[in-house]
């Protein structure tokens, strides 16, 4: 039998999920949790075949998990589930280590096949996206300048950001305004959209 770890905070999707592949005759879900805190303490403990992580859950995120989970439980092959088929998304999931990335609308026998060939070694990507990130190309933000711009996304001032992550109120500009040429927009809230569609943040 196929161990299967589910991660999704909702609790509708997750059952529907456990149930689904709890049909398929060579798969049982061993363990399932709402928070991305709870996958590796959860995973070290039941150590699933394979895990299937949502993105953005409560606590950190399934992409910040997958890595852990990577190197702390090498056997466990990871594979992202999420709503949102960014690219950077998907560049970041290859970087932690996952062996797929497939997005939610995809029918059920799809991924109980997935879980199957990433089990196998295989590479996992749903071939849209695959191209869309190559297409797409890497992350230009660095770590904090990605910080501070994820800082500006409740309207927070220069000042109240540079307190927040404890920078002067100059640096916090010069990596606002980094970002924005980065991202090609004319201001921090088109630069925060921008790396949002991406995936980026």
């Amino acid at each position: 039998m196929i161990g299967v770890l589910l991660a999704e905070d909702q609790g509708m999707m997750r059952g529907a999920l456990a149930l689904l592949l709890g049909l398929e005759e060579d798969m049982e879900v061993v363990a399932q949790v709402a928070s991305g805190d709870d996958i590796v303490p959860t995973a070290l403990d039941a150590e699933p075949d394979v895990a299937l992580l949502d993105i953005e859950l409560p606590g950190r995120s399934g992409l910040d998990a997958a890595a852990e989970l990577h190197e702390r439980l090498p056997s466990c092959a990871v594979l992202i589930l999420t709503t949102f088929g960014r690219p950077g998304y998907l560049r970041r999931a290859m970087e932690a280590g996952a062996r797929g990335f497939l997005v939610k609308d995809g029918p059920v026998e799809e991924l109980a096949g997935a879980i199957r060939r990433a089990l196998a070694g295989e590479r996992v990507i749903d071939p849209s996206l695959a191209a869309a990130a190559l297409s797409a190309g890497p992350n230009p933000l660095t770590q904090r300048e990605r910080e501070v711009l994820s800082a500006a996304a409740d309207g927070s001032t220069v000042a109240d950001i540079a307190e927040r992550l404890h920078l002067s109120g100059a640096t916090v500009r010069n990596y606002l305004s980094a970002a924005i040429g980065k991202t090609a927009t004319r201001n921090r809230a088109e630069a925060l959209g921008a790396a949002r569609r991406n995936g980026w943040l």
